[in-house]
């Protein structure tokens, strides 16, 4: 079941991040339900060893290439994968 929240963020990093989300072809709410699902999973000791921190770092400083893994791979995939569909 989806719930709604609220959340706010700089300016910049919204554009940037709808932007990218587009690119990919999934939702921004996807988007964010998928990382946050990845810090929340317990496979990370802190929030520095996330394989995003650091583009989300640069993001929000204006500057970011963010190098996936797995490029064959999209996102909209590994959304699915992780959800068992």
């Amino acid at each position: 079941m989806d719930s709604k929240i609220t959340l706010s963020f700089n300016e910049s990093v919204i554009i940037e991040a709808k932007a990218y989300a587009k690119e990919h072809n999934i939702s921004l709410s996807r988007l964010t339900e998928f990382l946050l699902a990845k810090v929340v999973s317990g496979s990370y000791r802190s929030i520095d060893e996330l394989p995003v921190s650091d583009w989300v770092t640069q993001v929000a400083e204006g500057e970011a290439k963010y190098v996936r893994k797995s490029p064959k791979k999209s996102i909209k995939n590994e959304y699915f994968d992780s959800k068992g569909k």
